[in-house]
């Protein structure tokens, strides 16, 4: 039976104000904010690609190095203007979302860059015993080997920050807040796996581990607490295919690579047309990974944990 005597004369008790927009861990208010961050993200982008584009008329190559960093770098400040956009509108600090300035390029992201080295030399070198892959003749001499190696050096910690940014910074702490973060994290995995898929030369085994790659960087952020590792992971293996090994990277075979490498077998083992990260051998060092950074980095308390951790 309910006590008359705290109701209001005026009527039924009063309804607090309703939930605000930017600070509501509802679904639809979360997937409110994630709209907004995305069309600013991409208006933000094209109008720099727009811009960026007009004045580099007459370059030929889509591939140059001046048109690539054009699009990765246009690609990365929409991100990341979007990203303090809605920090403004949610009062957070920008780090909240994954990519804090203290830290960055430190111990986390060079320890990120040695498992990205480790993973494609590992995979290169199984591939290799089965005498698939050969590294061949070197395809670049002198200032041309320097230019080239810092070009791709800097160009893939480029790439890293946008994707890692881009699938698991702001939408991941977001979406997390109403879904809890390993249901985010698989949602998101899919998502980055579904954006490679009209990558040139890409395949189905291609496509499977980019979604299990994102999961173990999915990891790292949830075990770390930021994406420095992730970066740095992501970073130095596209380095790795791309100029160390000189291999197919998602189905793309770019210019300024090392050697005339050639990878020649079955699918299963090369990769294929996607490249070594199709490869069994990638899945089974993916899968070790997962092993070993669960016991460098163990899970931490869960409520000393943000609630979108």
């Amino acid at each position: 039976m309910s006590d008359v005597s705290s109701l209001s004369p005026e009527g039924p008790p009063q309804i607090g104000p309703p939930p605000r927009v930017f600070h509501s861990h509802s679904l639809l208010f979360v997937l409110l904010r994630v709209g907004i961050y995305i069309a600013l993200a991409e208006g933000i982008t094209s109008a720099l690609q727009w811009i960026m584009v007009t004045l580099s008329a007459g370059e030929r190559s889509l591939y140059s190095p001046r048109i690539l960093t054009i699009s990765e770098g246009s690609l990365l400040a929409g991100v990341f203007a979007a990203g303090v956009a809605m920090s403004l509108l949610e009062g957070r600090s920008f780090g909240d979302y994954g990519l804090p300035l203290r830290g960055a390029f430190g111990k986390l992201f060079w320890q990120g860059a040695l498992f990205g080295l480790a993973e494609i030399s590992a995979v290169i070198a199984a591939i290799a015993t089965f005498g698939s892959y050969h590294f061949g003749a070197l395809a670049i001499h002198g200032t041309d080997l320097l230019r080239w190696a810092a070009f791709w050096g800097a160009f893939f910690v480029l790439v890293g920050l946008y994707e890692e940014f881009a699938f698991r910074g702001y939408v991941q702490f977001t979406l997390a807040q109403a879904v809890s973060f390993w249901p985010a994290a698989v949602l998101l995995s899919a998502a980055f796996g579904f954006v490679h898929r009209t990558n040139q030369g890409e395949t189905k085994m291609g496509l499977a581990g980019i979604v299990l790659t994102g999961l173990f960087w999915c990891l790292t952020l949830r075990r770390t607490g930021n994406l420095w590792f992730a970066v740095g992971m992501h970073a130095s293996f596209d380095f790795g295919e791309t100029f160390l090994y000189s291999v197919p990277d998602s189905g793309y075979i770019f210019p300024g690579h090392l050697s005339n490498a050639t990878l020649a077998g079955p699918a299963w083992l090369t990769g294929g047309s996607a490249g070594p990260e199709a490869s069994v051998c990638d899945f089974i060092m993916l899968l070790i990974f997962f092993y070993v950074f669960h016991r460098l980095y163990p899970a931490r308390d869960q409520n000393l944990l943000p609630d979108s951790a």
